[in-house]
């Protein structure tokens, strides 16, 4: 297959420069995925319509676990390379994993396996391990679906693990933030009002800096999973890979759930949260590693005729499409770390303007091949 062909067969595969467009009437995803969002926030507003005493601790949480977005959004971005994901696609998975599958599928849910629990094993068991028996379920499961939902609302968008890593990811930040702000209520119903801005900064803080290794990073794993699962893109079925990610991500989601249970009461509960962070975070890398392989190779054939023209240096081509250690060798052959993301940040803009436009040469494809070429 020469460049061109390699090229127009990425786009093709890849879905790059497809637009998202969330309504489609004609499609049951649609509705589902409405249906869903809709329970939720009828939840909400029956489970905080009568919480006029608790405002301050509510507007609190909502102010601090706002701002707490900011950097998991620039991270994410970051992570979002290659030819990013249409926003809205993003914003929808957010959407759904706060709204729906919090307070549709998992706080209701939840509720009555905790009471099963009880009831079979008693109250000491309950309080060792039923939070962990069931949210590993319900919640991963219940953000799960919202992916589901966005293949069918984007199929030729949702196509790689990468894809279900990214998606996931943003479904379980949503997550992630909308459970901490009913965190912040539940803490200051339980102190009965007192103190409602200390409850809420108290909330954040262990909230927030557990987070790191919580529910963005437990969706993002079971997302790459997943599409191994289901096997979008060519080539990328791996079924028992996939069902092994995502049962990783619920081991994960257990343990970090059920640590009191684990952890004995004794002094290995004090240091299992550091190891439990410590091996979660090596598994993230090394799923996100394995799931941009696709990507990589699809960036590499995007870019291949750019090479052949001498717009793309080889070198840049490694960065643009490799690992972090081909980023750090181009930044040193460019001996400027400022030059170096600029040209890399000039090649992805190529990229995508390439994507959008099918392969074809367009005005904003060749505005940013001559703003590749000045910066080169």
């Amino acid at each position: 297959m020469n460049g061109k062909a390699a090229q127009l067969a990425a786009i093709e595969e890849s879905g790059w420069g497809v637009p998202f467009r969330f309504t489609q009437p004609h499609n049951l995803a649609f509705w589902v995925y409405l249906l869903g969002l809709g329970g939720g926030a009828l939840a909400i507003v029956r489970y905080f319509g009568t919480s006029g005493f608790y405002a301050p601790a509510l507007t609190g949480g909502v102010l601090l676990f706002a701002l707490y977005l900011v950097p998991w959004l620039l991270l994410l971005r970051r992570q979002n390379r290659y030819t990013a994901q249409p926003g809205g696609l993003l914003a929808a998975g957010f959407a759904w994993g706060g709204v729906a599958a919090t307070f549709w599928i998992a706080l209701p849910a939840n509720t009555a396996l905790l009471e099963i629990w009880a009831k079979v094993g008693g109250t000491a068991f309950a309080g060792d391990w039923a939070a962990g028996l069931s949210a590993p379920i319900t919640e991963e499961w219940g953000k799960a679906l919202g992916l589901v939902l966005l293949i069918g609302l984007a199929p030729r968008l949702v196509r790689s693990a990468y894809d279900g890593f990214i998606i996931g990811a943003f479904i379980g930040l949503g997550f992630q933030v909308f459970e901490d702000v009913l965190y912040v209520y539940n803490g200051a119903a339980q102190t009965f009002g007192a103190n409602q801005l200390g409850t809420s900064l108290q909330v954040f803080l262990v909230r927030g800096a557990s987070g790191v290794v919580s529910h963005a990073l437990f969706s993002a794993i079971f997302g790459a999973g997943l599409l191994w699962v289901l096997g979008r893109a060519r080539g990328e079925r791996r079924v028992v890979l996939g069902v092994l990610t995502m049962a990783m991500a619920m081991a994960f989601h257990f343990a970090w759930d059920d640590m009191t249970g684990l952890g004995g009461g004794g002094p290995l509960t004090v240091v299992l949260p550091f190891a439990i962070a410590a091996v979660e975070l090596v598994a993230l890398f090394a799923v996100l590693r394995r799931a941009a392989r696709r990507e990589r190779s699809w960036m590499r054939d995007l870019l291949g005729p750019e090479v052949d023209a001498g717009v793309v240096t080889p070198a840049l081509l490694d960065a643009v499409s490799g690992l972090r250690k081909d980023r750090e060798k181009f930044r040193k052959q460019v001996h400027s770390r400022r030059r170096s993301r600029h040209l890399l940040d000039a090649a992805g803009d190529l990229a995508r303007e390439i994507s959008r436009a099918g392969g074809t040469e367009t005005a904003r494809v060749a505005h940013a091949r001559a703003e590749l070429e000045r910066l080169t």
